[in-house]
């Protein structure tokens, strides 16, 4: 009588248990999830990696230890602690989530894909994780390392992003019912630590002999990815005006938007026919601007952007919603990078 096949999920999951990578917001062996630990942890890991994420998560989780802390929190306070980590409709969606579960869900994330689709920035991937990892329940979870690794197993010619229905559909048929979110999990760790991109350490992998990839000798072609169009550019200028006791003036951005919430040095439109002879047309105020030699340069997804700065000093009063706030302060504003630079540009001609 012959043995027993060993699925892929068995061999990966007992892989698992001894590699898994210790992650502050990753329960213990036998310690069962918290939703709030796994949902706040879903979202800031969006397209973002788990070394830039790991101190936002413990700051988090230290200023709001649970869901209706966080709810009860003011819009700015969240906006500043977000500062820096990116994609700031993140903030205002968790934000938003943590609100709605609070006031309508008594303060418990549902425990259903459906149930958690219906909540402020949660879509099919994050509720996916958070019922397989907080809850236990069977779900398809696929995010880029799992990408990565089913490509590859499968060999998947189709590119990306075409190829994620079929990527799923994959997944799905290894994706155990028993402990899908240790599977979930071990995916994403296999992904992170040996399915790398660059030079996969192929022999160490549990799932060697099922990757046709490896077997091809083809492991660094998947996944197929389509050729990328080319990033369009923007220009604008920014105003880094002080008064004479050193504040520097600042606003806050529309809440809607690129940046939506956040905290700006004040500045022109950014677009494509930036004319810098026009530029002091739109200054916050009518000062003695100096235009600073060089330029700040920012990429956000979907553009390239370039940035001149002009820089004051005045005794005028704050324009209407513009604020002047003091230096020593001004660093824990909800600033995003690419106000960070701005002022970094600027503070380095003042020396």
């Amino acid at each position: 009588m012959s043995a027993a096949r060993v699925t892929p999920s068995t061999k990966l999951l007992k892989w698992y248990d001894r590699h898994r990578r210790h992650l502050p917001w990753r329960a213990a062996p036998g310690v069962v999830a918290d939703p709030y630990a796994v949902w706040l942890s879903e979202i800031m890991l969006q397209q973002t990696t788990v070394q830039a994420v790991k101190p936002y998560y413990e700051k988090f989780l230290a200023l709001w230890p649970g869901v209706e802390n966080l709810a009860a929190a003011e819009s700015d306070d969240v906006m500043r602690a977000w500062a820096g980590l990116g994609y700031y409709s993140r903030a205002r969606n968790l934000h938003a989530c943590a609100k709605t579960v609070a006031s309508e869900y008594g303060g418990r994330f549902p425990d259903t894909e459906e149930g958690l689709r219906a909540l402020p920035g949660i879509g099919p991937y994050t509720a996916a994780a958070i019922t397989a990892i907080a809850f236990g329940k069977r779900a398809v979870v696929v995010d880029g390392n799992v990408e990565r690794v089913v490509t590859r197993l499968f060999t998947i010619e189709e590119p990306m992003p075409k190829a994620k229905p079929l990527v799923r559909e994959k997944t799905d048929t290894l994706t155990p019912h028993k402990r899908a979110g240790d599977f979930a999990q071990a995916m994403m760790d296999l992904g992170a630590t040996l399915c790398t991109p660059r030079r996969p350490a192929c022999s160490l992998c549990p799932l060697m002999e099922e990757c046709q990839a490896r077997k091809d000798g083809r492991q660094e072609e998947f996944p197929v990815k389509a050729p990328k169009a080319e990033r369009p550019s923007r220009a604008g200028a920014a105003f880094f005006l002080r008064r004479k006791d050193g504040s520097v003036l600042v606003r806050t951005r529309p809440d809607k938007g690129l940046l939506g919430g956040m905290t700006e040095i004040p500045g022109t439109e950014w677009s494509k026919d930036f004319q810098l002879a026009d530029a002091l047309d739109q200054a916050p105020i009518v000062a003695k601007w100096k235009k600073l030699p060089g330029h700040v340069e920012h990429v956000f997804t979907h553009f390239a952007l370039r940035l001149t700065v002009f820089v004051a000093v005045t005794e005028a009063k704050a324009p209407k919603g513009a604020r002047f706030v003091k230096d020593h302060v001004l660093d824990d504003e909800a600033l995003p990078s690419v106000m960070r630079k701005i002022i970094e540009h600027a503070r380095s001609f003042e020396k």
